[in-house]
């Protein structure tokens, strides 16, 4: 009966342990630098996407263990598997061994030692590096958004040995700058939570009406990263880059009403609509190439 119920609640909580929304945002990135690289759709994209989700959600579940016990103390987390207390930490470590090992493994045998490598710099990145660092920086959101970039490295690497294409490291840029406004977004929202664990926060040092600005200049500052797309011919159809352009423009309209309300500002939908943007603006590089293939 024991062995049942622990199962069950592993069951339960892999989800929330794996952050599964997380993880298949970040999976869907390396796919989408892979079909930048190589556009044909083939088994090896399952094979990454496989591979990224599971060392995305290996990652999250080992960031989990270790900091559950701050996780206590924040309204948003506790209700996490271990502080809930649905699963032990050590059946949490175990998870997230089995999780980033599989992963690993996969990554080896079919995409190639270099993104094994960069898999296993990612959870150092975040996991050693950044999962520290955010407890005593402020800043840590601008060395910790290169975790979001290396899936995308992932993701070439698979296909492509040569890292240092431009169209990889514009769209690695872009996805880099959209998460520094990603990130103050949570940091603003939950800031009562960030100083209940005692993180490092912008409100310690700015007012909320020059976060609020700074929070803006990073979302036009992604909106250029953006527009680089268009420069270094990324995209190239008249009507994408038409569609490129509605959506910067639709961007700032709508963040200048989220961001600078008569009333609340509304964080969720600040976060929503930012999310959605990176995720439209990949879909458009991804339409771009498959255009290309069709018309050679």
């Amino acid at each position: 009966m024991t062995i049942n119920k622990t199962c069950l609640n592993i069951i339960i909580s892999l989800p929330k342990l794996m952050r599964i929304n997380v993880s298949i945002i970040v999976s869907f990135s390396a796919v989408v630098a892979c079909l930048l690289a190589k556009p044909t759709l083939n088994f090896e994209l399952i094979h990454l996407a496989v591979a990224v989700f599971l060392l995305s959600g290996g990652a999250s579940a080992l960031n989990q263990v270790q900091e559950y016990k701050l996780d206590v103390l924040m309204t948003r987390t506790r209700n996490r598997p271990i502080p809930a207390k649905r699963i032990s930490p050590q059946t949490g470590l175990l998870i997230s061994m089995v999780l980033l090992t599989t992963g690993l493994l996969i990554s080896y045998l079919k995409l190639g030692i270099v993104a094994t490598i960069l898999g296993l710099l990612n959870i150092v990145w975040y996991n050693a590096f950044y999962t520290h660092l955010k407890r005593i920086a402020i800043f840590a959101v601008v060395p910790g958004a290169f975790t979001g970039v290396i899936p995308l490295l992932i993701g070439w690497s698979s296909v492509s040995t040569n890292l240092l294409n431009p169209m990889l490291i514009t769209v690695a840029f872009f996805v880099y700058v959209w998460q520094i406004p990603h990130f103050l977004l949570l940091q603003i929202k939950y800031i009562n939570d960030y100083q209940k664990a005692g993180f490092g926060n912008f409100q310690q040092i700015f007012s909320t009406k020059q976060i609020k600005r700074i929070v803006f200049s990073w979302i036009i500052s992604t909106i250029l990263a953006s527009l680089l797309f268009s420069y270094f011919r990324l995209l190239t159809n008249t009507y994408l880059v038409s569609t490129l352009i509605i959506a910067n423009i639709a961007l700032i309209v709508l963040f200048y009403r989220i961001v600078f309300p008569k009333h609340n500002f509304s964080y969720k939908k600040a976060f929503i609509t930012i999310n959605v943007f990176m995720i439209f603006i990949l879909g458009l590089l991804i339409i771009e190439r498959f255009s290309q293939i069709q018309t050679l």
